[in-house]
């Protein structure tokens, strides 16, 4: 959201204002530094081991308030966290139009990512304009019945971000790392690997586990995995006692925003179940193996720079070592094309709220009579 931020507050039409709840107090605080957000307020909820119900309980009470004092024309809610599922809800509560940037993604199976595809759902329902960033989601969308003025494909401005934090000189400790870790020399290659979606919690994560650990045995340094390891105990806990100990597997702390994409620059090879990387990994052109049953960004297995791997150890097991040792195989994902975006999805979602209009013959509800 950094670069819509920014583009709006350069567009002298609107006047912006920033709310967090601080969902994820740890990840959030060091991307508003990063880009030199200044929230105007800060709801700061989130709690140790708190649930998704108390969580999404705290959200709509503090965030009511908010917007009563506020009264914005437009709220604007990315992705399919819980704060985007209470806020647009909330909004749509009191009579605000809803603008929902990152809209359209499904992988039509409501476990998978949990909560995540009942979050997106939701705010889906409500939202007013939906800023897809694919045709892919446009037409998940117009399957839903979402009439057709309503769909604007901007691309994703998690690429518009990328590209800025791709540009900045790597840091520091990216720098070292790489040094200590003795990448690219003696042919060395780096694979990098994030897990830590609920649905992989338990069995699948200790598969994954058991798949990286064979892997590092396997390639016997030829390879070095990095895993920066969420601080949820449920995966901290499963990590730490499988790998911790394992030659050529090194476990860090959570990095922040910019060591992580100058890592992700380096990689040979990325494994994930994040949603987001998969977009950031394309756009740098490093293929990417999903360790998830099923991704809601299709678009990237069409055009090959994704390839499912599921958290089943031996099919991980398996496509890493194709991508691993068959430089052929490797080519073909390393020159697929990135279809998550250009770069100027912000101008488009800035664009299209200043345009839009209601079409003649809205009902009381909202809705046009053309649309039955």
């Amino acid at each position: 959201m950094a670069a819509v931020l920014k583009r709006l507050s350069q567009t002298p039409e609107v006047e912006s204002r920033v709310c967090v709840t601080a969902q994820h107090r740890e990840m959030l605080d060091q991307v508003l530094s990063l880009f030199d957000i200044h929230p105007d307020v800060d709801l700061d909820l989130m709690r140790p081991d708190q649930s998704l119900a108390q969580l999404t309980a705290d959200i709509f009470s503090h965030l009511d308030p908010v917007l009563e004092a506020w009264r914005p024309d437009w709220i604007l809610v990315q992705g399919d966290t819980t704060t985007v599922m209470a806020a647009a809800l909330n909004a749509y509560y009191r009579h605000i139009r809803v603008g929902h940037v990152e809209a359209g993604l499904r992988t039509a199976d409501k476990w998978q990512p949990f909560p995540e595809e009942i979050n997106r759902r939701i705010a889906g329902a409500v939202a007013d304009i939906h800023f897809a960033p694919t045709e892919h989601s446009r037409q998940n969308l117009l399957r839903e019945g979402v009439p057709d003025w309503r769909i604007v494909v901007t691309g994703n401005p998690v690429i518009d971000a990328l590209q800025v934090i791709a540009a900045h000189e790597p840091p520091a400790e990216t720098v070292s790392l790489l040094k200590r870790l003795k990448i690219s020399e003696q042919n060395r290659r780096l694979v990098l690997v994030t897990a830590h979606r609920r649905e992989n919690f338990g069995l699948p994560l200790e598969n994954i586990c058991e798949a990286l650990a064979e892997l590092a045995a396997y390639f016997k340094g030829t390879v070095q995995f990095v895993y920066p390891v969420h601080l949820n105990p449920n995966v901290q806990k499963p990590v730490f006692r499988r790998l911790e100990n394992v030659e050529h597997v090194t476990l860090l702390p959570p990095l922040d925003y910019l060591p992580l994409v100058h890592l992700m620059k380096q990689a040979y090879l990325i494994l994930t179940d994040s949603g987001g990387i998969q977009e950031e990994a394309a756009a740098l052109g490093i293929p990417t193996l999903v360790l998830r049953r099923a991704t809601e960004r299709p678009e990237g297995l069409e055009t090959g720079v994704l390839r499912l791997a599921g958290t089943d150890r031996e099919r991980i097991l398996r496509q890493a070592k194709i991508l691993l040792e068959d430089p052929e195989e490797y080519r073909k994902m390393k020159g697929a094309l990135n279809p998550f975006g250009d770069g100027h999805a912000a101008e488009r979602i800035v664009k299209a709220l200043l345009e839009y209009r209601e079409p003649a013959g809205m009902n009381p509800a909202g809705e046009c009579e053309n649309d039955r």
